[in-house]
C-alpha cells in the first residue's frame, strides 16, 4: 500500500490534512462503491480542501455493497454483530497485517509494550463472536501479552475478580 509508511510516520495535524486528502483521491479513483456515492452528492476531490469535507460513506453501504479499493484478494472478512434480524454491515480486509500493525503500534504509542500488561476482555471470546474486528484485535493483544492471566471473562466474573485483586497485590500493568 502506497500510503502505509505516511500512515504511520504522521507528525503534524498539517500532515494528517494533506495525508487524509490524498487517500480520499486515492479511493476516490479506486473505490467504485465510493465513487458512485461521491457523484450523486456532486464531491470531486478538486473540489475538498479539507478534511472535515470528505464525504463519509454510509454504513448502509457496508451492508449491501462490496466496499473496496484493491483487486487484491480479501484476507478477512470482519462483520459486524448488528441487531436481531438486521442485515449486518461487512468490512473486506485485504492486508491483514495493516490492520494488526495498526492497533500494535497505537498500544505501543498509548500504553508501551503489550508484554509489560495483562489483557482483561470482557467480551466474548474469539470462539463466540467469529467475524469480529474487535474481538481479532484483543484476542492478538491476549495471545501477545504472553501473560497467563490474560484472557476473556465475560462470563467469569468472580475469577476476573480474584484475577482483578491478584494483579493489584502484584502492582502488575493491566489493561481491561
Amino acid at each position: 500500500m502506497k500510503f502505509k509508511d505516511a500512515i504511520f510516520n504522521i507528525k503534524s495535524d498539517t500532515e494528517f490534512e494533506v495525508l487524509a486528502l490524498d487517500i480520499f483521491k486515492f479511493q476516490f479513483h479506486n473505490n467504485k462503491v465510493y465513487r458512485s456515492f461521491c457523484d450523486l452528492l456532486y464531491k470531486h476531490p478538486s473540489d475538498i480542501k479539507r478534511v472535515s469535507e470528505i464525504p463519509f460513506l454510509p454504513i448502509q453501504f457496508f451492508k449491501s455493497r462490496d466496499v473496496l479499493s484493491t483487486t487484491s484478494p480479501i484476507d478477512k472478512l470482519f462483520t459486524s454483530s448488528g441487531t436481531t434480524g438486521s442485515i449486518t454491515s461487512k468490512h473486506l480486509v485485504s492486508d491483514i497485517k495493516l490492520y494488526e500493525e495498526s492497533y500494535l503500534k497505537a498500544f505501543k504509542h498509548f500504553y508501551g509494550n503489550i508484554e509489560d500488561y495483562v489483557v482483561l476482555a470482557l467480551l466474548p471470546s474469539y470462539l463466540e463472536r467469529d467475524g469480529s474486528s474487535l474481538i481479532y484485535m484483543v484476542n492478538d493483544l491476549i495471545e501477545k501479552s504472553n501473560q497467563t492471566e490474560s484472557g476473556f471473562y465475560l462470563n467469569n466474573i468472580e475469577e476476573l475478580a480474584h484475577t482483578l485483586k491478584s494483579l493489584e497485590a502484584k502492582k502488575q500493568k493491566h489493561y481491561s
